[in-house]
């Protein structure tokens, strides 16, 4: 069996949010209550551990242009990336995050310690701490549905396909010929979101099919494991210590004059 996972094409979301509550349903996730954000239709703004899908809603303004459509709609059902080289599961210190047999990142409730060192390791956001047991929390693929045969509840309940769950090289092939399809209609911004792409987290095992840059999204446009800030940071200290060396020398040597 080949590995296992999503792509979702933005341009066929339509924001009904079905995904969302399809998820909180079958995982039995808690409501987070209702906040109005003032950011547009989105009152759960991100992912957390008690909302494993969200839909962001970005408006984007238009210039008058006779055409009579002044906002432009962007709709994307955020998800766990399941990432082919996951900085979640790399720094936990238990063993609680594996890779299954279907190639998902999978979290093991009971191994968690509630450390927290795979919150900031995730590039995307995506894992979080649930205040109420303490343990981290994160999007599952549905495991118990895939062990018996079933696509997960995001996927099944999406009404336009936008969502869709396979086989990855599956996926992709449908995913390259979707953006030909696009191209060939003129819809040239269209691009596939962690495919291919030379990333220290590699392919994605939920990628996207975008119409705008990653951050638009609230994605990064170049997602890295936190290792890769290490040397950066080491540059950056030795750099300030040198600085302060020399300033600190140079007012010993001032007052001596």
């Amino acid at each position: 069996m080949g590995q296992m996972g999503f792509f979702t094409d933005t341009t066929l979301c339509i924001g009904c949010k079905a995904c969302e509550v399809a998820c909180k349903q079958w995982n039995q996730l808690p409501a987070d209550g209702y906040q109005l954000t003032g950011n547009s239709y989105d009152n759960t703004r991100h992912l957390s551990a008690t909302t494993w899908r969200h839909v962001a809603f970005v408006e984007q303004i238009r210039p008058a242009d006779g055409t009579g459509k002044s906002v432009n709609w962007l709709m994307m059902s955020d998800v766990c990336k399941h990432c082919e080289h996951p900085g979640c599961m790399e720094a936990c210190p238990t063993g609680a995050l594996i890779r299954n047999e279907f190639g998902d990142v999978y979290l093991q409730p009971d191994i968690c310690n509630g450390c927290g060192y795979c919150v900031p390791s995730c590039p995307f956001g995506v894992v979080d701490l649930n205040l109420n047991d303490g343990r981290a929390s994160k999007c599952t693929l549905c495991y118990d549905r895939q062990k018996e045969g079933l696509e997960p509840a995001c996927a099944k309940a999406c009404p336009t396909d936008s969502i869709t769950f396979g086989d990855l090289d599956e996926l992709r092939e449908r995913a390259r010929r979707r953006v030909e399809t696009l191209h060939a209609r003129g819809e040239t911004s269209a691009y596939l979101y962690g495919v291919d792409e030379d990333t220290s987290v590699g392919d994605l095992n939920a990628f996207f099919l975008l119409m705008d840059r990653p951050s638009v999204y609230n994605l990064p446009e170049k997602p890295k494991l936190p290792q890769e800030n290490v040397l950066p940071g080491l540059v950056a200290s030795f750099a300030a210590s040198a600085f302060l060396t020399a300033v600190t020398v140079l007012s010993f040597w001032s007052r001596k004059k």
